[in-house]
């Protein structure tokens, strides 16, 4: 199973969260979002060139910026 940044992950990909890099502000605003360490998510879709990249986790889809994307680290299926 290889690791990879959010931002990389392919439309539909599935994965579990492995690691959030970043500053205690952005791990904070990212667990309110509910994306923490151990957690199934599923890439709905991104920009190619940047812009926002929407996940789903369970039954609830959040769009997070490209940065923020990036600083997060997840295992695929």
């Amino acid at each position: 199973m290889a690791a990879i940044d959010l931002s990389q992950m392919m439309a539909g990909q599935t994965g579990r969260i492995i690691s959030l890099n970043g500053g205690r502000g952005l791990v904070q605003r990212l667990e309110s979002m509910g994306i923490r360490l151990g957690v199934q998510i599923t890439k709905v879709s991104g920009q190619i060139m940047r812009g926002p990249v929407v996940v789903r986790l369970g039954n609830m889809q959040v769009a997070i910026g490209f940065g923020m994307a990036r600083k997060v680290l997840v295992e695929v299926d």
